[in-house]
């Protein structure tokens, strides 16, 4: 394999393996150093202090001391995201609250706003929502939408929900609550099915701890902007009246990984579908291909050539059309896509190029990783 054939791989893998890998909020405020007020106000006594004599340098020092107060004033209000001059604006996230029953779907819930791009805290005290808050307006809008789970599980913090809406709305903070109710019911047979007890029962009943919790969080749901009942909603309808409510107009985006690999080294554990070239003759065993990879022009040449490459590559794109818009209507964001041969350096590189190009013709957000290639 060439320097030159071995690059694009380099690439597509580098940029697979950096997906995901966003700093928290609270990094992307951390570099503050001294605020720029206080460099300006010393130097300025400084400088005059040099240039005048001993009197003008006392009232020079005395107007670099005034220079430096101003400065750590402005150097609070950077800190703060004021308009300042020089300082970036401070972007306020976006804020949607999830509570609601327990066993009513919070979690599913939440993880379809975290596929969504929502950055979501799960189980968060209420105290500390506007300190995420803060954050997020602190990561020069790399955290532009935050969602935090709410429940009884901290209900000793729950007091100071209503404490905690109020100072966002005083900072002017877009939030919304979204509250999932359930029947009792439902409730109790969905805790019968886990075996697992309701968080507020103690030693009484299932129903004694939904009675409880319903009772507690009523004035939360009377503030509620969007209230779900799921009795009768199964997995799949939930996340499609979440996708409805925060996806806006455009359909939630499926993101594809292409991966090529061998067969010799084990099939991909993380693959939802395996196709096999093996069915296609080996480049490997023409002398003059066999130190190359799929990427080789030739190489792909050679493996497009042979009956039934182009026909396979057609109708499993068809197919492929077919299983995106399923797993688009059943809620499911991501796909893994694997593609093998023998040893996972000609066939299945060729085929997965290819196939990768037509996923993202069509509107596919695709990742080609070639996971076994330069093995070898």
């Amino acid at each position: 394999m060439t320097e030159h054939d071995a690059q694009p791989a380099a690439r597509r893998d580098q940029t697979h393996g950096d997906t995901g890998q966003d700093a928290p909020p609270h990094d992307a405020g951390q570099d503050t150093g001294r605020p720029p007020g206080q460099d300006t106000g010393q130097g300025a006594g400084r400088t005059a202090g040099q240039d005048a004599g001993q009197g003008a340098g006392q009232a020079a020092r005395q107007t670099a001391g005034q220079g430096q107060g101003t400065g750590q004033d402005d150097g609070a209000q950077v800190s703060t995201g004021s308009d300042t001059a020089g300082a970036p604006e401070a972007v306020i996230p976006e804020l949607v609250i999830i509570s609601g029953m327990s066993g009513a779907g919070r979690s599913t819930a939440a993880k379809c706003l975290e596929d969504l791009g929502w950055f979501v805290v799960d189980n968060l005290p209420p105290a500390l929502i506007p300190t995420m808050v803060e954050l997020g307006a602190r990561s020069q809008g790399n955290v532009a939408r935050i969602a935090v789970v709410v429940d009884v599980r901290g209900r000793r913090f729950f007091d100071n929900l209503r404490e905690s809406l109020a100072d966002l709305e005083a900072k002017h903070v877009t939030r919304r609550i979204v509250f999932l109710e359930s029947s009792d019911e439902a409730l109790v047979r969905r805790f019968e099915s886990v075996r697992r007890p309701h968080p507020l029962q103690g030693d009484g009943r299932i129903v004694d701890g939904i009675a409880a919790e319903r009772e507690l969080l009523r004035e939360l749901r009377g503030d509620a902007d969007l209230v779900i009942d799921t009795s009768s909603l199964n997995v799949h309808e939930l996340r499609a009246k979440m996708d409805a409510q925060f996806a806006g107009e455009e359909e939630p985006e499926l993101r594809a990984t292409v991966m090529s690999f061998g067969f010799k080294y084990g099939l991909p554990v993380d693959a939802d579908l395996v196709a096999d070239m093996r069915f296609l003759p080996n480049p490997h065993w023409v002398p003059e291909l066999r130190p190359y990879t799929g990427l080789n022009e030739e190489v792909a040449a050679y493996v497009f050539n042979q009956p039934g490459a182009k026909e396979f590559l057609d109708r499993y794109a068809e197919l492929l059309r077919l299983i995106a818009a399923g797993y688009r209507r059943e809620g499911k964001r991501y796909v893994t896509i694997a593609i093998g041969c023998t040893g996972g350096k000609h066939r299945s590189v060729a085929m997965s190029e290819k196939l990768a190009a037509r996923l993202a013709a069509e509107g596919v957000e695709t990742v080609v990783v070639h996971r076994d290639m330069g093995r070898e």
